[in-house]
């Protein structure tokens, strides 16, 4: 709505367009699934891979035939070179985040070409607004892709951002389905990202502790240490419950 009260309609139109895709998108992804299993895929990973590309159409006989077509039959695919630089920021293309899941689909499937721009991502949005775009749904196989993601990309001064995002999904419908549909290359993602956030504690040890402080100095500084060594068990509790909410071991 504007400040005055009355109804914006290009933003009503904006959330119908994305309310009618979404419905669209969970449509298509419920009949993948079922010829799926009609057709008895063998694997988990065939089953997954029908899903995945239910938004794919196939070539007709005009696209394969005649003089060459400069127009793209299938935009999804088309894929850039990803940048070399270390500090990889959020495409142009973006020029606001996503506040629905449809849309949130939309840029992830065909704005973001590189892991590490996936990573500024979900960085970029939040684990607050992660969990408020996929309240009600996250799309099948998202998980999977953001354990991956953040996994390799992870870094230090991220970790309480990445902590935040793992909250957030976790509390998300069907999360438990989602988590027993990963891949086992996604399981491992998973394990692998819980074990650096574990790694990544700030590491305040005995020895950075004195057993036995002397002088007004190490009085000063003794308070400060144990606010920092609360701070790293409190991280450590958070990790070892998100653990378990991932399932692993």
């Amino acid at each position: 709505m504007e400040a005055d009260g009355a109804l914006d309609p290009a933003a009503l139109e904006r959330e119908l367009r994305a309310a009618v895709a979404a419905d669209e998108r969970r449509e298509r992804e419920n009949e993948a699934k079922l010829r799926a299993v009609r057709q008895r895929v063998p694997s988990y990973e065939e089953f997954r891979n029908i899903v995945l590309a239910s938004h794919l159409k196939p070539l007709e006989k005009k696209d394969k035939m005649g003089k060459r077509r400069n127009v793209l039959w299938n935009p999804c695919a088309v894929r850039a070179k990803a940048p070399q630089a270390s500090d990889v920021e959020i495409p142009q293309e973006l020029d606001q985040l996503p506040g629905t899941s449809a849309e949130f689909y939309r840029d992830w499937r065909r704005c973001l070409k590189s892991g590490r721009e996936k990573y500024q991502f979900l960085l970029e949005l939040g684990g607050e607004a992660l969990g408020r775009i996929f309240q009600a749904d996250l799309g099948f196989g998202l998980l999977g892709e953001f354990l991956t993601v953040l996994a390799e990309n992870i870094c230090h001064e991220d970790r309480d951002a990445v902590l935040q995002i793992l909250q957030s999904l976790s509390g998300t419908k069907r999360f438990g389905l989602n988590v027993d549909l990963l891949s086992e290359s996604e399981k491992e993602s998973s394990r692998d990202l819980l074990r650096k956030l574990r790694n990544m504690s700030g590491g305040y040890g005995t020895a950075g502790h004195p057993s036995s402080p002397a002088g007004c100095g190490a009085e000063r500084e003794a308070p400060l240490m144990d606010s920092s060594l609360q701070r790293e068990a409190e991280e450590d509790r958070r990790v070892m419950e998100l653990r378990k909410c991932y399932r692993v071991n």
